[in-house]
């Protein structure tokens, strides 16, 4: 089965049981200081992919760093996953899990590249179009790379809009070489 098939399962059972014990902030919490953790220790999640470590050695590797800072729900999820030797898929399962939980509460990331930081105005223009758009509540990540030349590349979801000059000039290109 598919890592994300298995990951959507997982997170589903997982905000189920979250919404039904009512902790769904403390676990979403969990979930965001996990993929804070093994995003910043590479080391980490390289030994819970290990398919020479012991699913017990990780288990314990899970319980020396989690057990005392995530919710007794959260590590109980832990221990499962641990069981049924999934903790390499742990990653993709919090990501998961956030996802599943921005669904649930109407939460729409977006991100935007500009040359420049944002001022405080074209960041409500954006959140406000996209909000108009989607109806959801808009959570705006920043990004700049000055490599665009000018304009901005917005990400909403799975589509993109691409209105850099960098790209207008890629197009501008490849119209006078056909």
């Amino acid at each position: 089965m598919a890592e994300s098939t298995v990951a959507f399962r997982y997170a589903k059972s997982l905000i189920d049981l979250a919404q039904e014990k009512q902790k769904v902030e403390e676990v979403y919490k969990d979930m965001s200081f996990f993929r804070q953790v093994v995003g910043q220790n590479r080391d980490l999640m390289l030994a819970l992919k290990s398919p020479i470590l012991r699913h017990e050695k990780k288990l314990a590797v899970l319980r020396a760093v989690f057990e005392k800072r995530v919710d007794p729900l959260s590590f109980s999820i832990f221990n499962i996953i641990s069981k049924k030797n999934r903790e390499g898929i742990m990653d993709i399962i919090a990501d998961e899990f956030v996802r599943q939980y921005n669904d649930l509460k109407g939460i729409q990331k977006v991100q935007v590249i500009t040359t420049v930081p944002l001022t405080d105005e074209l960041r409500k223009q954006f959140i406000d179009i996209v909000a108009k758009a989607t109806g959801k509540q808009i959570e705006l990540e920043e990004k700049t790379d000055p490599n665009l030349i000018g304009g901005y590349i917005l990400r909403v979801g799975d589509r993109q809009i691409d209105a850099s000059i960098r790209s207008q000039l890629a197009e501008l290109r490849l119209g006078f070489l056909n």
